[in-house]
């Protein structure tokens, strides 16, 4: 009886797997130098190592990758707030 919700899963999760890496592959190869400038030029042993976490979360790059790259904003906290301060920068 198990085997009725343990096989359709394990197919679930390969799917998912197989998906991320095929992913992985083209947004290592085209994707990620658009939607990180740090990682133009960076070499293939850089793509090798992350490629686990690229086709762990392909859905949220897929998502990033359509939408394109968005400024970025500098976070905002009590120390970067009072270090402004002090450099007199203001709020």
């Amino acid at each position: 009886m198990p085997e009725l919700i343990a096989i359709p899963l394990i197919w679930v999760v390969a799917a998912y797997a197989a998906g991320g890496v095929v992913f992985g592959v083209l947004f290592l190869a085209r994707g990620v130098d658009r939607l990180d400038p740090v990682a133009r030029g960076a070499g293939v042993g850089f793509r090798l190592i992350i490629l686990p976490g690229v086709a762990a979360f392909w859905p949220l790059l897929l998502a990033r990758w359509l939408t394109g790259p968005r400024a970025r904003r500098e976070e905002r906290n009590p120390h970067r707030d009072s270090a402004r301060r002090a450099a007199g920068g203001g709020s």
